[in-house]
């Protein structure tokens, strides 16, 4: 991918002649693996003191150019070309909005349910609007949906596209989304433009689901187990403790040594769901900004959650692996067993337009069945 079609595809006389934005970037790349997500003092520091004057989205631009402090030397040469350009662009930290919902925090908010998305995947989105991401009020609790997004990656479709979307959003008005390709290495930057916004726009949420657009999700289950959580700093998900960064070249989650050394991760939850408290994402987010960013978002999270000093914590409920691993297990198709989740990983829009209306009807199930 060329720098070109990472930024946009915007003209280069363009790009040049914007200004830059001094919330975008982030200096001084560290090269040593060892010190990739080490806490930075002056820059928590520096986001904490700006943090106040900053009441709407600040950055209008895009002019951010390779990094190339480290491209003579002999790790970054070795990189597979993806994390090459990964490297290269890593700083470019803010992209500007193009579709926003500030309305969408007016109030008390005790749930707001965030779905990461791509603007190719309408009948998902369309499919949670009509099952788990309804937006209603239960014994006075408000619950609010958005969907995350970036821009199509494939540049010939991208105008098409945006006029789908921008038809979507007029009658929905659930979309956030920001200038930035779409594409797997880009989820921590959704991460880290959905922390941003939230500490901008919403001092009144009491919880955050965040997920993947490809999951079931019982709204009322989340709510009844956050009705007995009295403890701040609540992360819950299906967390996995001393998880081995993947270094088969052929996995989708490979990593090179030379991008991250130690031999595990810190705790994180499964990014298919997760739940965590208003005022912890914003401490995340002050966090986030100290850190440099991580391919794997999920992964990313978890050592925002270190620096914190917050363990999350593992429940049951999320399943974001399949009820159960074996994904050829009638199991993970029993509606006996959605009635008792919070999250489970993975269903196709049929299928969870399906697995809702028989998870709602009149089922009957034995106590067998009730594993939790």
């Amino acid at each position: 991918m060329a720098p070109s079609q990472l930024l946009q595809g915007q003209p280069q006389k363009e790009l040049a002649a914007q200004e830059s934005v001094k919330a975008q970037k982030r200096d001084g790349v560290l090269p040593v693996a060892s010190d990739f997500w080490k806490k930075q003092g002056p820059a928590l520091k520096a986001a904490e003191a700006t943090e106040k004057a900053v009441r709407s989205w600040d950055v209008t631009s895009v002019n951010c150019s390779a990094n190339q402090n480290f491209s003579k030397e002999d790790w970054f040469k070795g990189l597979e070309p993806n994390f090459r350009q990964f490297m290269l662009y890593r700083h470019c930290r803010y992209f500007p909005m193009l579709i926003n919902h500030a309305e969408k925090c007016r109030g008390d908010i005790h749930l707001l349910i965030v779905v990461k998305s791509i603007i190719t995947q309408h009948d998902r989105r369309e499919a949670i609007r009509q099952t788990w991401g309804q937006e209603r009020e239960m014994e006075g609790r408000k619950v609010r949906t958005l969907f995350l997004l970036g821009v199509a990656s494939k540049e010939e479709e991208r105008a098409n596209y945006q006029k789908l979307l921008d038809y979507e959003d007029r009658i929905y008005g659930d979309i956030l989304q920001w200038d930035f390709l779409d594409s797997f290495f880009n989820l921590t930057l959704k991460e880290v433009h959905f922390l941003k916004w939230f500490n901008i726009y919403c001092d009144h949420v009491r919880y955050i689901f965040k997920g993947d657009d490809d999951v079931y999700v019982s709204p009322s289950n989340i709510l009844e187990f956050l009705q007995d959580q009295k403890a701040d700093n609540l992360f819950v998900g299906d967390v996995l403790f001393k998880a081995r960064p993947i270094r088969k070249k052929e996995n989708k989650y490979y990593i090179p040594n030379a991008l991250y050394n130690k031999n595990t991760y810190p705790p994180y939850a499964g990014g298919g769901g997760f739940v965590m408290d208003g005022p912890l994402a914003k401490k995340l987010h002050r966090v986030s900004e100290s850190l440099e960013l991580y391919p794997i978002d999920d992964v990313f999270l978890g050592m925002c959650l270190e620096v914190l000093k917050v363990t999350p914590v593992a429940h049951a409920g999320f399943k974001t692996f399949g009820i159960v691993k074996n994904k050829n297990s009638k199991m993970n198709k029993e509606p006996c067993f959605y009635q008792s989740m919070l999250v489970v990983h993975k269903l196709l829009p049929s299928e969870l337009l399906a697995m809702w209306d028989l998870v709602h009807s009149n089922l009957t199930c034995s106590r067998k069945l009730q594993i939790l």
